[in-house]
């Protein structure tokens, strides 16, 4: 029933657009060069409240690095970025994650060491607030703390499997490819986030479990449809079966912005 109900909201979306209307991201003709060679330029994009938006293109096309501005990690050349109407152009990558924005890495990166309980616990410091008076005195109040973040960790765990939830205390170099990718999420969401940044979450993955990825980011929005999601995507399965609107760039530059049906049709694109 869930699900049917997701697929009702994508089909909206797909519509007439009419059900979201504010720009919760918006990138401004940015670009950046590194020495002389320019990565990214002119880039007009946006995201409205509420969408999964899909970003493809060949190899070196300038999507991570896209994903690098919007995170902070890199400064752009030009341009402006835009985050809930806040100019987030020269924030630093800590200060943005303390607006809003999360992601998940290509390569995976977690703390390999550390249980899948502890890599989601770690990303709850965003919002946690600490003290030398609450360490010092506030015991009680630590504890208490400690176990409602480790029930909201649960339950991000449980968004995905049971199965993932029994394997809370295992080492997360111990799981599969795909469960390193879902802790990953699950890191990314514990920050609470309004924008969440997927990096091809499929790599690496069989078919089967790349199925199963399309029904996670199903579930992520069934249970928060106020989060939006940007998805770098080399399959275009998940693109297709998760998305609203597709952008494409290639050789740094954006050529297309539509829906995945026109975007597959565009001589552009196939080209």
């Amino acid at each position: 029933k869930s699900v049917s109900a997701y697929r009702k909201r994508l089909d909206l979306w797909k519509g007439d657009g009419k059900l979201h209307q504010m720009e919760i991201l918006k990138i401004e003709k940015v670009g950046i060069n590194f020495g002389g060679l320019v990565a990214l330029k002119g880039i007009n994009f946006f995201v409205k409240e509420g969408e999964i938006v899909g970003l493809i293109g060949p190899n070196g096309s300038g999507k991570t690095t896209f994903f690098n501005l919007i995170t902070g990690i890199y400064q752009p050349t030009s341009g402006n970025m835009f985050f809930n109407g806040e100019k987030i152009t020269d924030l630093s990558p800590c200060e943005i994650n303390e607006r809003g924005i999360a992601r998940t890495f290509q390569n995976t990166r977690l703390f390999w060491s550390l249980s899948t309980l502890d890599n989601v616990l770690l990303g709850m410091h965003r919002w946690e607030s600490y003290s030398w008076f609450v360490s010092m005195f506030g015991r009680n109040y630590t504890e208490k703390k400690l176990r409602e973040n480790i029930e909201e960790s649960i339950t991000l765990l449980n968004y995905f499997s049971k199965e993932l939830v029994d394997k809370m205390y295992q080492k997360v170099k111990d799981l599969s490819q795909a469960d390193k990718k879902r802790v990953e999420i699950c890191r990314a969401l514990a920050s609470r986030p309004k924008l969440l940044l997927l990096d091809e979450p499929s790599a690496g993955m069989n078919p089967e479990e790349t199925t199963e990825l399309m029904d996670d980011i199903r579930k992520i929005k069934i249970k928060k449809p106020d989060l939006n999601i940007i998805l770098i995507e080399h399959d275009m399965r998940v693109i297709k079966g998760s998305t609203q609107r597709v952008i494409v760039f290639n050789h740094g530059i954006k050529i297309f912005d539509g829906t995945f049906e026109k975007a597959s049709n565009n001589k552009e694109v196939i080209e």
